[in-house]
């Protein structure tokens, strides 16, 4: 039987990697994206997938459109939003955006997608993609390093209570070659990617491989787990 797959974020970087690789692996891919944006459109197209709009943050529009989505096997909660800023520079808007859609909005579609999980049959489980940054912040990120904390401890909680139809696990990317990551890139940035053991940044369909082991059988007996996914970036030298 096919298993189908829900992939929030997908129509670039790392969501659009977990897309392609898990239409590789033979699953019925379903992409998302805020906007009909032509990412979204060349992608559902390559994949020849089903494509859903809407926004993340409107209860509304997310109600009606998963309730006729039909069962799923795996949720991927990869759609996020980054603002890089120092501390006292951050305001109350910057705070409730960062929260807003990193974590309320990945919160109330895994309730509301729930109901299409239990429904299926055979392999069911959630991966949330967080970030390094959720375990080891660092300077200016200090927002968004807290939403991915709590996107971390969101997923052992869900274990708990989703055990044991739904396994729920997370991963947390480091440095990753991303339109997000070139946006934001300094000489800051630059000096931390030198520290990584693997002397590199990561490559989306790296962190796509873990999410989708994550995603399958092979991981059967691993829920409420976080693996970092960063080139050794939190054991980095001293």
């Amino acid at each position: 039987m096919t298993q189908r797959i829900f992939i929030t974020g997908s129509s670039r970087g790392i969501g659009a990697e977990i897309a392609r690789l898990a239409y590789k692996e033979g699953y019925e891919v379903i992409v998302h994206g805020k906007t009909d944006s032509e990412r979204l459109q060349k992608l559902s197209l390559e994949l020849k997938c089903q494509k859903i709009i809407f926004d993340l943050n409107d209860k509304d529009a997310v109600r009606e459109s998963v309730k006729d989505l039909g069962s799923l096997n795996v949720l991927i909660n990869s759609a996020g939003i980054n603002i890089s800023k120092p501390f006292l520079e951050l305001d109350r808007a910057d705070w409730l955006d960062i929260f807003n859609t990193n974590l309320f909005a990945l919160a109330n579609l895994t309730k509301e997608i729930l109901p299409n999980l239990q429904s299926s049959k055979g392999n069911k489980c959630i991966v949330n993609i967080a970030s390094v940054k959720g375990f080891n912040p660092t300077v200016g990120r200090v927002a968004y390093a807290s939403s991915k904390a709590a996107v971390i401890n969101l997923t052992a909680g869900l274990a708990k209570e989703l055990s044991p139809l739904i396994r729920v696990n997370c991963i947390a990317p480091g440095f990753v070659s991303t339109d997000m990551t070139k946006e934001t890139w300094s000489n800051r940035i630059q000096k931390q990617v030198d520290t990584i053991l693997l002397k590199r940044m990561g490559k989306p369909e790296e962190i796509a491989e873990t999410v989708m082991f994550f995603a399958s059988n092979k991981a059967s007996y691993i829920t409420g787990q976080t693996i970092f996914v960063d080139g050794g970036f939190t054991i980095k030298n001293d």
